[in-house]
């Protein structure tokens, strides 16, 4: 099978591409093992100083890929995008997310795991899952409260409003927002490469520290989250929603198959 994630390095810097424009980059289980793997190699190669993760400068990833997602969903905790979460969130590299358009579900969940966020004016984070009948993931009940305060981590995860580059800034969601694409890219790759010049075992020591405070909670949120979200995905709810919606996909594109 084709790589569906890019990985390009580039004076330390590790740039990994959701490459899957045809699927506005949806992530199926392949592309998390995938990711799952180049992470794990990126934590121990002493050359790799920092990570970015980017879909290009059209869409960052639209969620998870529906019909691979009914198909094959995660029925234990092992499942590829549960241990993609658990690699992420034990990760020691510092992480940077350019975020260039749609960032759907998971899109937008991972990035409360990254040290900088960087969006376009024309970004879209939007966490539909309870619009779907299932419940948030990687973390997001325990760390979106305290990231933004209890009401509007409601507002997105309850109503499933969303957010464009202006106003994830605006809330702390994200930290820096650009007119377009490339300026995303290359920003994150200069903020990137900052870090290479200063002391790496300072840089994960004081990383560490940051985090260190909410891991264990952390790591039991991620487990009762998972838990719950494979009880909901077998829901009747759930089951309707993401049926419906992989139905209008593809009536609106029959040659392109049941793809979100």
């Amino acid at each position: 099978m084709t790589d569906l994630i890019k990985q390009q390095r580039n004076d330390g810097v590790l740039t990994l591409t959701f490459d899957r424009p045809d699927k506005l980059n949806a992530l199926n289980n392949s592309m998390y093992t995938q990711l799952g793997d180049l992470l794990l190699a990126a934590d121990e190669d002493d050359d790799i100083g920092a990570i970015i993760f980017t879909g290009g400068t059209a869409c960052f990833t639209s969620g998870n890929d529906l019909a691979d997602f009914l198909q094959h969903p995660p029925t234990h905790l092992d499942s590829p995008v549960f241990r993609l979460m658990g690699i992420v969130t034990h990760l020691k590299k510092p992480m940077i997310a350019a975020v260039c358009g749609a960032a759907i579900g998971i899109g937008t969940t991972l990035l409360l795991h990254c040290d900088q966020v960087l969006v376009t004016q024309n970004a879209k984070l939007r966490m539909p899952f309870v619009n779907l009948g299932l419940c948030p993931e990687f973390g997001a009940s325990l760390l979106l409260p305290r990231l933004l305060g209890h009401a509007r981590a409601a507002r997105l995860l309850l109503w499933g409003d969303s957010l464009d580059g202006t106003a994830a800034v605006a809330c702390g969601l994200a930290n820096e927002v650009f007119d377009d694409g490339q300026q995303c890219l290359e920003a994150a790759q200069s903020m990137a490469r900052r870090l290479l010049s200063m002391s790496q075992d300072s840089l994960r020591q004081t990383r560490q520290l940051l985090k260190q405070p909410l891991m264990a909670e952390l790591q039991a949120t991620l487990r009762q989250e998972n838990l719950l979200f494979i009880d909901r995905l077998n829901s009747p709810e759930a089951q309707t929603a993401l049926n419906a919606i992989l139905n209008r996909s593809t009536e609106k594109n029959p040659s392109k198959g049941k793809s979100s």
